[in-house]
């Protein structure tokens, strides 16, 4: 069972790219998730290009939303309580590096329409 999800966290671990035994490129990482005043860790892997660029450009600790096919899981450690894990196969990352460039590439084509004023947008 898988959900179609929009989740928020800060990178755990550092993007990684990887190869299949077929060839075909992905990232891998781990998201921390805010769940309350808990928090639980995402495996995350991407198959997209651009989000696989997108995840790579980040640092550990930075805030990314991801969205995707989202997995819950339980598993228990030994000895331990259950506890929950989620797998997220993400299709889109929106980061605060992604919002600051589609601002700029749209400045730039709102800049350059002669129909406006200046300083209309």
């Amino acid at each position: 069972m898988s959900i179609d999800a929009l989740i928020t966290g800060r990178l755990h671990t550092s993007a990684e790219r990887r190869t299949s035994a077929s060839g075909r490129e992905f990232v891998t990482c781990r998201l921390r998730v805010a769940v309350g005043s808990e928090s639980l860790l995402c495996s995350v892997i991407a198959f997209d290009a651009k989000a696989c660029d997108a995840l790579l450009a980040l640092s550990v600790g930075e805030s990314v939303a991801l969205a995707g096919e989202l997995t819950p899981k339980v598993w228990t450690p030994e000895g331990k309580e259950p506890r929950v894990s989620l797998d997220l196969l993400a299709h889109a990352v929106l980061s605060a590096y992604s919002v600051r460039r589609k601002r700029a590439a749209a400045t730039t084509a709102t800049n350059s329409r002669p129909d406006l004023p200046p300083g209309w947008s």
